[in-house]
């Protein structure tokens, strides 16, 4: 008889993969490599219709996709130094916006695109890995860090990204700066919430990756950090597994975006589910020691605390419970 595969979440998988022995370097968000420690690795794929729209504008797909990747070298720290782009389209693709946009924005982050690989396909995928380097008298930040009674901070509001890609999947379009909206959708949204809509699409489309504060972070005696791309209830698991801690954090601190409740009921959205679970919000999770503080220009917000108990707890007017089992998993079926 064939053999049946055994079916895996993508943090199964990668536990097993761990406990083979011959893959010690994953488990944070970009793998630290040797010589002397000084060079980290990521590499992520963004795919036509599970990441982005087919008819995303290239320009924007070229600025998001360089993003999202250095989210992950901010998770520990890095500053960016080399890019190499797999890049497979179909024969329409404009290429040259792309690669106008594309490098323009490696410039700002001060990113050299050394090498990668061009073809031709029905469906657009593109692979982009980058190098990081560590600064000089930084630390690496790693998810095994945090240590019980650190505060836990959050690097910006949550769940506005998934509310942008609710309005994406309805029809919004982003087009240079501007926000393409279909009649119905805008409607629907309001005239007094337009303005936060864009804002939502703009967070999912064109996020902001924190560099500054991952670099910054690097500077303190001790801290761990996790980028938030598959949403706080996920990506808080894995930082306390790395760190065999627990955590609880309080709903009522979980920074929201201005209005981000009358808009995501205006869209029959659960406003927690969304800032629990919504992912993609490329902001930073990170533990400090007590009494430690990210600097004020970071407009970071403290959730909680890292505990002893490996439970994981979340607090509603008083009350505990255990933090839903929310976020993203990559190997689930869509």
């Amino acid at each position: 008889m064939p053999r049946v595969p055994v079916r895996s979440t993508e943090d199964e998988l990668l536990v097993w993969l761990r406990r083979s022995g011959q893959v010690p370097r994953i488990g944070d968000d970009a793998a630290l490599l040797p010589p002397l420690g000084r060079f980290a690795v990521t590499i992520d794929s963004q795919i036509a219709e599970v990441h982005f729209p087919a008819d995303l504008d290239v320009a924007v797909l070229a600025r998001r996709l360089l993003a999202v990747n250095l989210s992950d070298l901010a998770a520990v720290g890095a500053e960016p130094r080399y890019a190499f782009l797999a890049l497979s389209v179909p024969p329409s693709f404009d290429h040259r916006r792309f690669f106008r946009a594309f490098l323009a924005a490696a410039k700002h982050a001060r990113l050299e695109l050394a090498g990668g690989d061009l073809v031709t396909t029905d469906r657009a995928t593109l692979t982009l890995t980058l190098l990081g380097e560590r600064p000089h008298g930084g630390r690496w930040l790693e998810r095994s860090n945090a240590r019980a009674g650190d505060a836990l901070w959050v690097g910006g509001t949550l769940g506005e990204s998934a509310l942008g890609q609710a309005l994406v999947a309805r029809g919004a379009r982003l087009v240079g700066r501007t926000v393409k909206w279909p009649a119905r959708l805008k409607k629907a949204i309001g005239e007094a919430l337009l303005s936060n809509a864009r804002r939502a699409v703009l967070r999912h489309l064109a996020p902001k990756p924190q560099l500054e504060l991952g670099q910054a972070l690097g500077r303190q005696p001790r801290a761990a950090a996790i980028d938030l791309s598959d949403g706080l209830a996920r990506d808080l698991r894995r930082l306390a597994r790395e760190s065999g801690v627990g955590a609880r954090i309080d709903a009522a601190a979980l920074p929201l975006a201005p209005k981000f409740r009358e808009l995501a009921q205006r869209l029959e959205l659960d406003p927690l589910a969304l800032s629990l679970g919504g992912g993609e919000d490329y902001l930073l999770l990170f533990s400090l020691p007590r009494g430690s503080a990210p600097e004020p220009r970071f407009h970071a917000y403290p959730i909680g605390k890292i505990t002893r108990s490996k439970e994981l707890l979340l607090e509603i007017e008083g009350q505990q419970k255990p933090l839903p089992d929310l976020g993203w998993d990559h190997l689930s079926p869509r």
